[in-house]
């Protein structure tokens, strides 16, 4: 059984690691997520507010 978690990146971050969190946690490239982030902020308006709620409900990660 894997010990995979989903929280913050310790080393892939640009402002708080949400972003490089959820794609160690998909084993994606970190810049698809971010794209897809600012597209959805773009939309719907929301993703500002889901980023902020992620930054602080997440775990940091390891810094590495």
């Amino acid at each position: 059984m894997s010990d995979k978690r989903l929280k913050k990146s310790g080393y892939d971050k640009k402002i708080c690691g949400v972003c490089g969190g959820i794609a160690e946690y998909l084993e994606v490239d970190s810049t698809i997520i971010r794209l897809l982030w600012v597209l959805f902020t773009i939309m719907g308006g929301a993703g500002i507010l889901a980023y902020i709620i992620a930054a602080i409900v997440m775990p940091d990660g390891e810094n590495y």
